[in-house]
């Protein structure tokens, strides 16, 4: 019997029992769906994380004061970062880096809709929005006349401008008291990736020059101090230059933490190809499922159509004619359904695209190839016992069977 002979034999037995057939595949059709969108559900779960990380600031380093001698005082205060450290990295660091930027931190009290609430301020320069990747909503940013001239110009956050004026269009120009003294607002801003309060924005925060808030705070402390390497490769080289700046202008036993994003997003990157092994580990056992459910229905087909072995034996088909027949079967169940679940996997993804163009979906091809690889052995895995079992019937009993 000809390979296509025992394709048209094994069509024409699925055409038989066509309800039976669809049950059988449609665990493939789930299982290889399920393969494809865990990975995809994975890998943009990925990129959003990092994206999300990546928008916080690119090539972001940060620097603190940790720990000192067992001082306190004037003493103590002279190991925090200061201004001049800026300068310094700034200097000695030139071309390698994009920009350094220094944070100082005070607090006052102003009214906000008619109460007396404790305000955030931070205090720093020209280069702190393009180190913190800032979204500027209205008005402008600082420049450099605004710090070395030390005008009294303030930013505010963008729902704390909401808050005070009731939009960010219209904080535009306003004043505010801080420390005494009336500050022009010159424009509002939104951190890109909310940081939910774990850096020094709050969300509700005032945003002067370090030049103008140096004035108002007790003890001068740089608290962090921020780098923006030029290029990702050079964020670890350039971590460790700052730090042996800081150590270098200060007393011998201060130490300062010095680190960056890329061992987030490591950590973010291993997070996640755990998560899609595992979900991918979870998928497999769909499709092993339904791998036992299709051998399963073979041998009781082949229970079925012992009559019909019997005679296709008896008028001349050899056993591995019989077993080719009912390998196909299996395969055509197999495959069918895992090419209905692949097209099933990909589509969802697609379909993002007419409700959204600012989110594309990735699709991986890997996962499309390894659905169909596994489709396909399923097929051959759990489809050889039945047919192997039908191929060794004997043909004599085989016509007797009722």
């Amino acid at each position: 019997m000809f390979h296509s002979e025992a394709l048209r034999f094994s069509f024409q037995a699925l055409q038989a029992n066509k309800f039976r057939a669809f049950l059988t595949a449609l665990g493939l059709v789930i299982g290889n769906a399920s393969v494809i969108l865990v990975v995809t559900i994975s890998l943009t779960s990925r990129d959003y994380i990092l994206d999300q990380i990546q928008r916080i600031g690119s090539n972001l380093i940060y620097a603190q004061y940790e720990s000192g001698n067992n001082t306190a005082g004037a003493a103590a205060a002279a190991d925090y970062v200061k201004i001049a450290d800026v300068d310094a990295v700034r200097e000695q660091l030139g071309s390698r880096i994009v920009a350094a930027t220094g944070v100082m931190n005070s607090f006052d009290r102003m009214r906000i809709q008619g109460g007396e609430e404790d305000v955030a301020i931070i205090g720093s320069d020209q280069y702190y929005p393009q180190v913190r990747n800032l979204d500027l909503l209205a008005g402008r940013f600082f420049d450099v006349s605004d710090v070395n001239q030390r005008h009294r110009v303030a930013l505010l956050m963008e729902r704390l401008a909401r808050r005070l004026f009731g939009s960010q269009s219209a904080a535009v120009g306003q004043t505010v008291k801080l420390h005494g003294l009336q500050f022009t607002v010159i424009g509002t801003f939104k951190e890109k990736t909310e940081s939910f309060g774990l850096s020094e924005l709050s969300g509700e925060n005032v945003l002067i020059p370090i030049t103008v808030l140096r004035y108002f705070a007790p003890i001068e402390r740089i608290d962090p101090l921020y780098i923006q390497a030029r290029s990702a490769a050079d964020v670890a080289p350039v971590t460790g230059l700052v730090k042996s700046i800081l150590e270098s202008r200060h007393r011998t036993g201060a130490k300062y933490r010095v680190d960056n994003l890329a061992a987030i997003l490591d950590a973010a990157r291993r997070i996640a190809t755990v998560l899609t092994v595992v979900l991918m580990l979870v998928s497999a056992l769909a499709l092993i499922i339904s791998g036992i459910g299709i051998m399963n229905i073979m041998l009781v087909t082949v229970t079925e159509r012992t009559r019909e072995i019997g005679l296709r034996m008896a008028v001349g088909a050899a056993r591995r004619d019989v077993l080719e027949q009912f390998l196909a079967e299996a395969v055509i169940i197999s495959m069918t359904g895992g090419l209905a679940g692949i097209l099933i996997g990909v589509a969802i993804p697609l379909s993002v695209r007419f409700f959204t163009d600012d989110f594309a979906v990735p699709i991986s091809p890997l996962s499309i190839i390894v659905a169909f690889t596994v489709s396909l052995i399923v097929g051959l895995a759990f489809g050889l016992l039945p047919a192997n079992r039908a191929s060794r019937l004997n043909p004599t009993e085989a016509l007797r069977y009722e």
